[in-house]
Parts: C-alpha cells; sequence; structure tokens
C-alpha cells in the first residue's frame, strides 16, 4: 500500500488572526510532503508513526459526527498490517505536519468524501474545514482546520473569515530579486501552549484592540498586495506587520530571535513575522533583496519558498 502525497502548507498571513476571524492566506508548500505506507517489518520512526495512528484511529472511532464517517475496519485492518506514515514535514514547525496526516486519513478512509475534483462550492470546503478541525483536534486541542485542507486541496487558500473561505489564485512567481522564506529557528515550538497565551491575552481590552485596529488591518492589507501583485505596497505592510507581532507576541518569537527581527526592521534587509503558532519552528521572512537577506541572516538557516 502506498498513498497519495499531501503537502505540507505555509499559513503567509493571519496567525493568530484568523481565530478571532481576520483574514488569512495559506499555501502549499511542495518542499515537504508525507504519505501512508506499510512495511512488514516497523521500526523505529515507523513503529513509532504505526503506534500513533492506533491512538489516532481511537480518535475517529470516538468521534460521534452527522457530517462524517469512516470505514473504520478498513483502517484498522491496515494499522495491523503495518501501515505508517511516512513523511518529511518536520514535526512542531509550523508547517503544517498533523495537516498532512488527517487530509491522507480523510482521503482514504472518508465514506462519501468531497473530492478535489468535483466543483468546491462554499458549502464543500466549510463541510471539508469542520471535518477536518474535528479530526485534527486530537493533534492541538483546538483546530480550525485549515491546515488539512490546504493539504488535502493542495490550493492556495483564502480565508476571508470563519464562514467564506475561497481558493485562492497566486500571482505567478517570478525571477526577481525579492522572495518569502523560512527561517529555522532550530526549536520545536508547541501549538496548543502558544494558543493559550493567545487565548489569555484576548482576555485583555487593550490587547483586542490592537488585533482588530492594527493586527487585523495590516495583515488584510499584506494579502490584498500580495493576491493583487502590488509588491511595492506590499513589503511597507510586512513591514508594519512585523513591528506590530514583534511589539505584542514577544512570547510567541523564540528569544535568541528578537535582536534578528529587530534588526530586519532597522536595516530594511528582511522582515520577520510567525509562521504557525510560533515558540520555534519556523519563521517567515519577507525580503525585497533575497541575496541582501541570505547575507544579514548568513548564521542561520534559510528556505526559499517564493520569488517576487
Amino acid at each position: 500500500m502506498k498513498g497519495p502525497l499531501f503537502y505540507a502548507k505555509i499559513l503567509l498571513f493571519g496567525e493568530y488572526g484568523i481565530i478571532k476571524d481576520s483574514k488569512g492566506l495559506a499555501i502549499p508548500f511542495n518542499a515537504y510532503r508525507g504519505a501512508l505506507k506499510t512495511s512488514k517489518n516497523l521500526e523505529g520512526i515507523s513503529k513509532k508513526s504505526n503506534e500513533n495512528l492506533y491512538k489516532f484511529y481511537n480518535h475517529i472511532a470516538s468521534l460521534n459526527s452527522d457530517v462524517v464517517s469512516f470505514n473504520l475496519e478498513a483502517f484498522k485492518k491496515d494499522l495491523e498490517n503495518g501501515m505508517y506514515f511516512d513523511s518529511s514535514i518536520p514535526q512542531g514547525y509550523g508547517v503544517g505536519s498533523s495537516g498532512a496526516l488527517v487530509a491522507s486519513i480523510y482521503d482514504n478512509y472518508a465514506d462519501d468524501k468531497i473530492t478535489v475534483l468535483e466543483n468546491l462550492t462554499r458549502e464543500k470546503l466549510l463541510k471539508l474545514k469542520e471535518i477536518f478541525s474535528l479530526m485534527e483536534s486530537f493533534f492541538h486541542g483546538k483546530s480550525s482546520g485549515l491546515d488539512p485542507l490546504n493539504s488535502y486541496l493542495s490550493l492556495p487558500i483564502l480565508i476571508n473569515s470563519k464562514e467564506n473561505i475561497e481558493p485562492a489564485g497566486i500571482p505567478s512567481q517570478k525571477k526577481g530579486k525579492g522572495a518569502v522564506f523560512l527561517l529555522d529557528s532550530e526549536q520545536v515550538g508547541e501549538t496548543e501552549p502558544m494558543v493559550n497565551i493567545f487565548m489569555n491575552k484576548m482576555k485583555n481590552e487593550g490587547f483586542r484592540k490592537m488585533i482588530s485596529e492594527e493586527f487585523a488591518l495590516h495583515t488584510d492589507a499584506c494579502i490584498e498586495n500580495f493576491l493583487q501583485g502590488d509588491v511595492k505596497s506590499l513589503f511597507g505592510n510586512v513591514k508594519s506587520l512585523s513591528k506590530v507581532v514583534l511589539k505584542n507576541f514577544k512570547p510567541m518569537i523564540p528569544d535568541a530571535f528578537h535582536k534578528v527581527w529587530e534588526n530586519g526592521i532597522a536595516t530594511n534587509d528582511y522582515y520577520l513575522k510567525l509562521c504557525g503558532s510560533g515558540g520555534g519552528g519556523y519563521i517567515l521572512g519577507f525580503t525585497e533583496n533575497y541575496k541582501k537577506a541570505q547575507e544579514s541572516l548568513k548564521d542561520y538557516k534559510l528556505e526559499l519558498v517564493y520569488r517576487f
């Protein structure tokens, strides 16, 4: 048995904001992927994956939901035959490792599944998101369902609000100097503690005001600029967003990167923002001159995501 490939995802804009119903833009990231495989001799990582899939199977079996049902018999049989999830997607890095796994299990075992080939109405997209949210809650306690949705469809997705999501056309990449890149913090981040910090901060009126008046405003502008290919305006808005995040989301930025973050804003060589929930994993970078950013960040591992 060898299942189809499901890719990592990058939430370009909207981390935390989408919890509070502001806009977001997620894109597939094909450099990392995962697929279900079977082996008669499970050992090491594949053995651990098989054990974790058994736990996930129990979660799926206990879902008492009207929106989805699964072929649990086939799922269990495949587990007994040595099924595991073979993935190159780093865990705890904010690029959707659990999302790809959820997408592959849905694809393989859901009854009456919504396929990528059919006409994806808003209703179908919302239904998929709801199903994936139920499934992925096993990993994070609370899930928007967006990571698996992005992985399953392998399309850029524009989140206008919780009830309004649509596939988005993003401008094709150019061979320009500008780039979006990933900066490796070389630390693993955990989603749940970070989301808890955010939820506690949301109890503060000043923080809520900042989210709606500054964070969401800059995020929405960045998304609009990006989708329209307005690179000049984009970098102005990304710089503003980077400042807001540094000032208000310090616990989500690993300590060792506070100075690196400030340096980007001061020099304009690059601007950083959170990738996923933060706390470690990848940090997302935007630069008008990738070569310059590489020189400035020569002590760190960078990965190219998109060229302007």
